[in-house]
């Protein structure tokens, strides 16, 4: 680690606040008709939402003050207590339901999803490791595959839930991690092949990841079923135009489009924003991944690196597909828009993991803030 220490990147913090407050408005918009018709309380999900965006809040300025070379020395113990969690999730009477899996623990509306801490948990693990094994990542079998079991096994445990969404950003971010520290493209090109194979047995083996594609290709063919949330999700955003609809005038949020507050918050913003509202919350994600390109190309630590590196990646990959989505790219797959969506454990462990990200800027040798 770096012995010099400066303050924190300010303009990768203020990207992050800003954002933080532009969700925390559009979770009122997208979601008060819903939830002033199911729990006769039009501050329902925002309030829950300000509830978890403090606690990210504190945790982020714990981590911000925390140095971070002390959770890369936990970092195998964190990513064992993430296993262990993943595995509880599916024992029948614990994990909780929720549109068709079994990913959460806790009580009512209060409730954690375990496979948002492993993705932190593998990338502190990755960032502790990788560097140990930089002389021999390149090889198969001694440095490649043990490397990949580590992915697999959460992988496999998310698929149980199931939870695809996820898990594709959780691999991709491993993915990432491991071409930065050094392994073979052969490799990564074998393992591709491997991998279209499963992600084609997957989506057979299940029948509703079957009808996600038909619905993609086509939405038109069901309108009523499969198809109907994208559709409802273009229709919300042909309307918004340039300038948007204006704040709180979408029409898609009254029971068009099924729970607009969380994975298709984006589809509101371009309603109601319009594409420059669209074009200028998309700019701030890209401030957020630029800074944090920055800070993992100059700091000296190579863990720091690769952690700084991972956390970018994890949110990037996150963003570019919840934004396919919405847009039509690429079929559903049930992820949130960090930072922006309703959701408790998306929004804290986002925030706290970006407040890591702000501690290693401090040990930076080059910044432009």
């Amino acid at each position: 680690m770096s012995k010099e220490r400066s303050s924190i990147d300010m303009i990768l913090l203020t990207a992050i606040l800003m954002l933080l407050v532009i969700g925390l408005v559009m979770v009122y918009s997208a979601s008060s008709v819903w939830s002033d018709y199911k729990f006769d309380d039009a501050f329902y999900y925002v309030k829950r939402q300000g509830l978890f965006a403090l606690l990210g809040l504190i945790g982020i300025v714990v981590m911000m003050r925390m140095p971070y070379v002390r959770w890369l020395n936990w970092s195998v113990y964190l990513y064992g207590i993430c296993l262990l969690l993943l595995i509880i999730v599916l024992i029948p009477g614990i994990g909780m339901v929720r549109g068709g899996a079994q990913s959460w623990i806790g009580i009512g509306a209060f409730s954690v999803q375990p496979s948002e801490f492993m993705k932190v948990g593998m990338i502190l693990l990755f960032a502790a490791l990788l560097p140990k094994l930089q002389d021999r990542i390149h090889l198969f079998f001694n440095g490649f595959l043990p490397s990949l079991l580590m992915l697999g096994v959460p992988f496999a445990l998310m698929m149980l839930q199931p939870d695809l969404g996820t898990g594709v950003v959780f691999v991709g971010t491993g993915m990432v991690l491991l071409f930065i520290a050094g392994a073979s493209i052969k490799h990564f090109m074998l393992l591709g092949g491997v991998g279209i194979a499963g992600f084609i047995g997957l989506i057979v083996s299940a029948p509703y990841r079957m009808s996600r594609i038909t619905a993609f290709l086509n939405p038109w063919e069901d309108p009523l079923g499969d198809g109907f949330q994208i559709i409802q999700s273009l229709y919300a955003i042909g309307p918004g135009g340039l300038l948007g609809l204006g704040f709180g005038q979408s029409m898609q949020k009254y029971f068009y489009l099924p729970e607009p507050q969380t994975d298709f918050i984006f589809a509101i913003m371009a309603e109601e924003l319009g594409l420059i509202g669209g074009a200028f919350i998309i700019g701030l994600f890209f401030i957020v991944v630029w800074r944090g390109t920055v800070i993992a190309l100059n700091v000296e630590d190579l863990s720091a690196s690769l952690l700084a590196f991972g956390i970018t990646a994890m949110l990037a990959i996150q963003v570019m597909i919840n934004i396919s989505v919405v847009i039509g790219l690429i079929p559903v797959t049930g992820i949130t828009l960090p930072l922006l969506s309703y959701g408790g454990s998306s929004l804290t462990i986002t925030l706290m993991s970006l407040g890591i990200l702000l501690n290693i800027s401090q040990y930076a040798t080059i910044k432009t803030s």
